[in-house]
């Protein structure tokens, strides 16, 4: 049975393709006001910028330590529920990627220049100078890798398997847009189509942009520092901006050649690279006590997981600590939330929910696992040893600790560059595939595969660069961190709008899943199917105007979908609007061919009066039903009649083709 279902409608205002003009515009005003006020006024916008943060870390540093929490929670409890078994997708569907490939792409997602910065930079710093305790001991060197496993790990791939697993629900089961409007529709209703909608991707696009931004910014000093150390290339503010418009160059080749394959391929090899450095540093460095930190860091983690996720510091509160460290890694999770979410949607479709969360909570924090006590007990291993100038290096500026921790190791003139290459990759490829999301959140697509216009790709690159200057101008990569805290706020209230709007979803499918299989329902006891009935005829919105939306929104496109299956059998087969001689109106799916017997399925509005009014039904009383009418010639014999109102845009594909397939059997005697 083809999947019909992974094939998208036009539905509403959604529908059609270009730009949402309030969300791009919106959106680049708003970006544009920052960066060239940072650009004029730098001074004024540091101080700015640091009272906000200042406020938002006194006032919403437990939101965002709570959030991290809840989400994980929340993400874990879908997973082992009754609902872990949902597909992202079709019923019928099957995994687009195979396992290793999938798990491959996962990999890839936990890897960039961020991570080979904070690697070793945040370690050393949480070793010299911890949030609470003396640094310098063998218990401030245990906590330190944990602290930095911590702000890596599976709090923010929670968050990323939230914002995934939504989207992927709604574009590939739900057959809505691939956008975080489309998650709140189980709370606002057709509201999202309007001004609420358009406020929520702003704050996606806004939160993107930043945290590239901030990715982006660490990348150019660490490549810059590594470039001055590997070919003389001097650090400064020119060298920087000549890496910006580096990235910003590849992000427009990609839009306007169409290169996006070869810098997959290219990203796969990066991940082959990555994994070769760490496995060099192992060997040739501390083997056997990097081995033994490996396992210790993971018993710490597991057991110090509980107490970490919910510090904090209330009473002995160090702010500069926070603000530098775990509020910004929660605020920099959540700007990226959107992006990656996105990501790991597009490459999840049939995959179950247990399944999607399960590989993105485990598949990505096994490689940085991995790649921080590699690195992190290294650089700690070598401050015990006695380079005390390397830590101060390290903690002071950060962007020259990976480096000057592989200058100890053999070959460093090819293992830096090594590094260095693997830096840039990811470095453009961050920044192109930043531009393309961004896009998308600002387009109105047509199907979840497509992507925006190359022009507008190329004017978010070009944003996202401006924008990282600007910060840079302002104060480097701390202005980028304060800057994220702030604009990552707006957008983790709207993601608990998500877990509202997907549990929403999940439960009333849930609660419907006993209506999708109709032609059983005759087997069961008379008074538990009036029960049924009752209970879904309640939850249904009166009025005939529902039905009338129903009909033309998700009844005539899922049956128009099945007219097209059915043809490509061989069948003469289509879906039409039918006005009979009372002037009522319905949707009706016929198909007949050679040696086929004629097959009829039409939904036809029927209102249900309230009980005991004694009135006659109108288009405003009693509950609407949408009755599916197989006639004499369809299922069986006599006519088989059953509400269908509340059944999705899948669910329906689904019954009209069961009902089919059952006709098929009744006619060739297997049933």
């Amino acid at each position: 049975m083809s999947d019909l279902r992974a094939q998208p409608v036009d539905t509403g205002p959604e529908s059609g393709t270009g730009l949402k003009r309030p969300v791009f515009y919106g959106s680049l005003i708003g970006v544009s006001a920052v960066a060239f006020w940072a650009m004029l006024s730098p001074t004024a916008a540091a101080e700015t910028i640091g009272a906000l943060v200042g406020w938002t870390s006194e006032w919403f540093g437990w939101f965002y330590i709570a959030f991290a929490t809840a989400v994980l929670v929340f993400v874990l409890a879908i997973a082992f529920s009754r609902y872990g078994k949902v597909k992202l997708g079709p019923e019928h569907s099957a995994p687009q990627f195979g396992t290793f490939a999938w798990a491959s792409m996962l990999f890839a997602a936990g890897i960039g220049t961020d991570l080979m910065f904070f690697a070793v930079a945040e370690p050393v710093t949480q070793y010299l100078a911890p949030p609470v305790g003396d640094g310098e001991t063998v218990e401030a060197a245990r906590e330190a890798t944990v602290w930095t496993l911590f702000h890596y790990g599976v709090s923010g791939w929670g968050m990323y398997a939230l914002m995934g697993m939504a989207l992927a629900y709604f574009a590939y089961r739900m057959n809505m847009p691939l956008a975080i409007r489309s998650v709140l529709y189980p709370i606002f209703g057709r509201r999202v189509h309007g001004a609420l909608g358009d406020g929520v991707d702003i704050a996606a696009v806004l939160g993107t942009i930043f945290g590239v931004a901030t990715s982006l910014g660490i990348g150019v000093v660490q490549l810059n520092y590594g470039l001055s150390v590997l070919f003389g290339i001097p650090e400064g503010r020119a060298a920087q901006i000549g890496l910006i418009v580096l990235a910003v160059a590849a992000a427009t080749v990609s839009a306007v050649s169409g290169v996006d394959r070869g810098i997959k391929r290219l990203s796969q090899l990066n991940v082959v690279l990555a994994l070769g450095l760490a496995g060099f540093v192992l060997v040739t460095g501390n083997a056997a006590f990097l081995l033994n930190g490996l396992v210790l860091n993971v018993g710490d983690f597991v057991s110090g997981f509980p107490e970490l996720t919910m510090q904090t510091f209330a009473y002995d509160r160090p702010d500069a600590w926070l603000n530098s460290w775990t509020l910004f890694f929660w605020a920099w999770w959540i700007a990226w939330a959107s992006f990656v979410g996105l990501f790991l949607a597009r490459i999840s479709r049939g995959r179950t929910i247990r399944q999607f969360v399960a590989g993105t909570l485990i598949i990505p924090f096994s490689y940085i696992l991995m790649w921080v006590s590699i690195f992190g007990n290294s650089a700690i291993d070598r401050i015990r040893q006695g380079d005390a100038a390397f830590g101060e290096t390290a903690m002071n500026t950060p962007e020259r600790g990976f480096y000057t921790l592989l200058m100890d190791y053999p070959a460093f003139p090819f293992i830096g560059a090594i590094a260095t290459f693997i830096g840039l990759l990811f470095y453009v490829t961050s920044a192109d595939s930043g531009a393309l999301v961004m896009a998308n959140l600002s387009s109105r697509l047509k199907r979840p595969q497509d992507d925006a216009a190359g022009g507008v790709r190329i004017v978010w690159a070009v944003a996202t660069g401006v924008l990282t200057a600007a910060m840079l101008l302002v104060g480097g990569v701390p202005a980028l961190q304060n800057a994220t805290i702030i604009m990552g706020l707006p957008f983790g209230f709207v993601m608990v709008l998500v877990m509202v709007g997907l549990y929403r979803a999940l439960r009333n499918e849930a609660d419907r899943a006993v209506s999708r299989h109709r032609v059983g329902a005759s087997r069961r006891p008379a008074a538990r199917r009036r029960a049924r009935l009752r209970r879904r005829r309640e939850a249904v919105p009166t009025g005939r105007e529902r039905a009338d939306q129903y009909l033309h929104e998700t009844a005539r496109p899922a049956l128009t979908e099945v007219a097209a299956e059915l043809r490509t059998r061989g069948l003469e087969s289509e879906a039409r609007w039918v006005v009979d001689g009372f002037g009522g109106t319905y949707v009706e799916l016929t198909a007949e061919g050679d040696g086929e017997a004629f097959f009829r399925y039409r939904i036809q509005p029927r209102d249900v009066p309230r009980r005991g009014t004694g009135a006659r039904p109108s288009a405003d009383a009693g509950s609407p039903r949408l009755d599916v009418h197989l006639g004499p010639r369809g299922h069986g014999t006599g006519v088989v009649s059953y509400d269908v109102m509340n059944y999705t845009h899948a669910q329906l594909i689904d019954d009209a083709l069961e009902q089919y397939e059952r006709h098929v059997e009744a006619r060739t005697g297997l049933v």
